[in-house]
């Protein structure tokens, strides 16, 4: 049975506020084997993650993965560590910041944003705490993965949900399914790409996004086609030819077969038919991480040097980049629509009346003030 959390005192005289809760994949919280390993085993038990029957892949995940792998990331990791700790955090916690700073410059009532990694610290129960406790009763779930996909958007569902089910007060709950293809979000990336790619071009620019196991295509995962859509719409925005890029999929793991094609194949093939100078860019990545700072950054660097070519060049992330935060704060905008904190005619002191009143109306009929 569910204990239900005590809610968090309630006063009459403050107004309600909206929250917002940006929530990201996750970090370790160290560069080491021990902290890789924790996040690791948090995440690779996650049945949206991993859909093999739960005890053959304990036995997997116990006997063959978690005592070998985690040393070998955290060595990955050490590689773009900083001395602000995970390059991933980091970048999350000024985006929030900055979606913040831009909505209450712009919005008439108070919204608060906080930050919940889906795996590791800080967790999205520790991210709706910090909004519950500032008293936010609207609640709006952005997870930063603009390509829907059941291992990511759905499992912070989940995990919204798992908290959310021990609170005796709920929020009203909005959640953001996915913005493949949503303007702001394509204008910013055509933008930061063109502007890093002003200099003596790739022949070539990849769109790398985060590979899945193919089975989930077929099973009715969208993610791939949202990729193929982003993609096209970038390189149309860009006024590329169809010749002149291309999309693959990367971060493999196990045997099964994975979206094809894959990154480090496209590279290599691309290096050996001539091919001397490459872009590489990871649209479905909000902020910089392992992913792109150490196996497209460095690691895919390598494959395409030793297979002949010439000029390698990754992308960065749109990270807290101004054009970025400002396609990320028109989303929320679009979310909340209807929501009293993001309305023109907000009037705090008359939703302060109006408490006031049913505080009053209660007392009349006998409850707790």
């Amino acid at each position: 049975m569910t204990t239900l959390t005590r809610s968090v005192p309630f006063s009459h005289d403050q107004p309600a506020s909206a929250g917002v809760l940006l929530v990201n994949l996750g970090t370790p919280d160290a560069p080491t084997s021990a902290a890789v390993r924790r996040y690791l085993a948090e995440f690779l038990w996650d049945r949206r993650v991993v859909e093999i029957p739960r005890p053959l892949w304990w036995l997997i995940l116990h006997g063959a993965i978690l005592p070998f792998r985690p040393a070998q990331s955290a060595r990955k990791y050490q590689h773009i560590w900083t001395t602000d700790g995970s390059p991933l955090l980091t970048i999350t916690r000024r985006q929030a910041a900055a979606v913040a700073a831009s909505l209450a410059e712009q919005r008439p009532g108070p919204v608060r944003v906080a930050v919940g990694m889906r795996y590791g610290n800080p967790s999205i129960a520790a991210g709706l705490a910090e909004l519950r406790a500032a008293g936010a009763e609207r609640l709006l779930v952005l997870p930063l993965y603009p390509q829907y996909a059941a291992a990511t958007t759905a499992s912070t569902f989940d995990a919204v949900a798992a908290e959310l089910r021990g609170w005796r007060w709920l929020p009203e709950l909005r959640l953001i399914t996915h913005y493949h293809d949503e303007p702001g979000y394509l204008d910013a990336l055509a933008t930061s790409i063109r502007g890093a790619r002003k200099d003596q071009p790739g022949e070539r620019l990849l769109f790398s996004f985060h590979g899945l196991p193919r089975r989930n295509l077929l099973a009715g995962d969208p993610y791939h086609c949202q990729c193929l859509k982003t993609a096209r719409l970038i390189a149309e925005r860009l006024g590329l030819q169809a010749d002149e890029w291309a999309v693959a999929f990367q971060s493999r793991f196990g045997r099964a077969e994975w979206l094809r094609p894959y990154t480090s194949v496209v590279l290599a093939d691309w290096a050996k038919s001539g091919v001397k100078r490459v872009d590489v860019v990871c649209p479905g990545f909000a902020a910089d991480c392992l992913e792109t700072l150490e196996e497209i950054a460095i690691e895919n660097r390598q494959v395409f040097l030793a297979a002949g070519g010439g000029q390698y060049r990754y992308l960065s992330a749109l990270n807290d980049e101004p054009a970025h935060i400002a396609a990320l704060v028109g989303l929320i905008e679009r979310h909340t629509l209807g929501w009293p904190e993001f309305s023109p005619d907000y009037d705090a002191e008359a939703l302060v009346v109006e408490r006031a009143a049913r505080r009053q109306r209660a007392r009349a009929l006998g409850a707790p003030g």
